[in-house]
This record gives structure tokens, sequence and C-alpha cells, in this order.
């Protein structure tokens, strides 16, 4: 059966139809190369063809590394794990509604639970979304922050009194996000602080000009007016004023901080950023036409060009990219 003529809807038949090596090929060329024409990734050019007892592509072209499997320039790159462990791995990631952790995946698979983690972040690689296209115009927009981090009643006296040095948000992570109540999308990032600068810096770099903004009282928030139709819901007297409020937003936080600590339990400040990818794709995905079958698509289309190594994921080479607020 041609891979562009059927998708598993539920995790039952993902696993069975994906047990078999040659139809995952098929089904990540259809998504890798939608026209159906393979192309050289070391090149570029489509004069190849199919090594069928190697699983491979040999390209006409002289140069380094003529052949080629549909693994390379991908996240999947470099893994001696077959694709009937990684396909699998894409699903349960990608509509599992609070994540899974890097432990049940290594007892799903039957592989180490470091290897599990690595395959994890990978994944989530391929889960960022990049735009330059602004949110607002037809609709208005929520702004809202959160802390992530344990909560102190949690903690030995000991390590209470290391790491909480403050109150509110000490020794906690900051995150930002905007959520279009048009498209119903939303967009966070790791931030450093919730100062007036760093906050409306990035209100301006996804929201068009003179759209809705609806934020909580906070002070930071005071100047939007100057770009925006800026209104505020004081959170200490009520939290709906009308159509103001940010209960979409702090939807999205309830959802993101379940899967924190009911799933993940610890994540370093290091890695959040991938942590926030990963449940943002699920939110702007939860309505796919296609269901659990469309997110699991929409993953697989854009693996190419998002190799992670280890040493970049742990930050052990000098060149690692560094993303901002991570």
């Amino acid at each position: 059966m041609d891979a562009n003529e059927y998708t598993p809807k539920t995790l039952a038949d993902a696993i069975r139809y994906y047990s078999d090596e040659d139809r995952c090929i098929a089904y990540i060329v259809s998504r890798r190369w939608p026209d159906g024409i393979v192309k050289c990734p070391i090149c570029g050019s489509d004069k190849v063809h199919y090594l069928a007892n190697q699983r491979r592509w040999k390209c006409s072209q002289k140069h380094d590394r003529r052949q080629f499997s549909v693994k390379v320039g991908t996240i999947f790159e470099d893994s001696p794990l077959s694709l009937t462990k990684w396909l699998p791995a894409v699903w349960l990631i990608g509509n599992c509604k609070n994540g899974i952790s890097s432990c049940e995946l290594a007892r799903d698979l039957k592989v180490c639970q470091k290897t599990a983690w690595f395959m994890l972040h990978r994944i989530r690689f391929a889960m960022q979304r990049g735009t330059f296209a602004k949110f607002g115009g037809s609709g208005p927009v929520e702004a809202d922050e959160t802390f992530i981090g344990g909560l102190a009643r949690f903690m030995h006296k000991n390590k209470k009194a290391e790491k909480i040095t403050g109150t509110g948000g000490a020794g906690k992570e900051l995150v930002m996000g905007l959520l279009d109540r048009e498209t119903g999308k939303v967009r966070v990032k790791h931030v450093a602080n919730r100062k007036r600068h760093t906050l409306q810096a990035e209100v301006r770099a996804n929201v068009e000009a003179g759209s809705e903004v609806f934020t909580d009282e906070l002070a930071s928030y005071t100047g939007l007016d100057a770009d925006y139709v800026h209104q505020f819901v004081n959170h200490a007297e009520e939290y709906v004023c009308g159509n103001v409020h940010t209960n979409g937003i702090e939807n999205f936080w309830s959802l993101l901080k379940r899967g924190l600590k009911g799933t993940y339990v610890s994540v370093e400040p290091f890695h959040l950023f991938r942590y926030l990818d990963e449940q943002a794709f699920r939110y702007n995905e939860r309505k796919n036409d296609d269901g659990d079958g469309g997110r699991f698509a929409e993953i697989l289309s854009t693996i190419a060009g998002r190799r992670l190594t280890y040493k970049e994921l742990t930050g052990k080479m000098d060149d690692a990219p560094v993303r901002a607020g991570a």
C-alpha cells in the first residue's frame, strides 16, 4: 500500500502498521519529499536511485557520502535505532496530552533511559515552530506570564534555605505566553525577568500593532496603550470583566504545569524551552482535522534540517547553538 494512501488513526494501528521498516521508510519519504522526488541531502540532486538491499539511495553526482538513507539530514541521523522504534515514539510524544517520560518510553521501546531521553529531545526539536506572522488584527490577544519551579512546601528545609532566598518567584524560571483568541494558538518563551522592557518587547515582536491586548494588572504592561488597545483585569477584584480576561492563556499554563510536574517531575532551566515547544505544539494542533494521525504527520513533515547531537543537547560543544531565553 502506498504510504500516501494510509495514515494510522490510533496508537495500536500505528504500532502494527509501522512494525515494518520498509513502510516506515515509505511514509517518511512521503512527508519529507511530498512531490515524490527523492533528493540527495548533500548536493540536492534528484538523480538518485534506490538500493533496495541496503535501504539506501545513491546519488549519481561525484561527491563524498554519495549513499544516504532516509535518516540523513533529519532528527534521526546517526541513530542506530530502527524507524520501527522511532515512529511510535513520535506518535506518543505528539499525542499524549501530558507528555511521556523518558523512563516510560524506555520501558515501552526496550531501550535505556538515556537513549529514550535523547530521542524525546530530538523529537521536540522537530516540534519547534517559528514564524514571522504576528498575532492579532481580527481578534484580541491575551498576554500573561508564569513561574516554573518546585513548590517550597514540598522541599526539605535545607533545600528550601539553599534555593528560596526571597518571595514569590525566587528560585523559579519565568515563562511569557501569548494566546490569539481568533486562531486559538499560543506562543511561549522562557524569559529572563518580568520587567517592562522584557515583557513589552515580546508583545511587540509577536502582536500586530493596533490589536486588542488583554493582560492582568501587572505594572510591566503599562505603556502598551501607545501601540495597542490595551485592557487589563485586576485579579485582586475579579477574573473576568466583560470580554477582558486571561483565562485562555491560564488554561494553557495549567496544561503545561500538569505535564511538567506530573510527567517530567524535574526540568533543568537549560532545557525548559524544549518542553515549552512540545506543549505549545500539542496545544496548537489540538484541533487538527486528522486527529492523532494529523499531529503525527505534522511532526514528520519538519524532521529535515533539524539534526541535534548529544553534545549540542548537553551543552558540551563550545559552538553549540544557544536559544534566546534558554
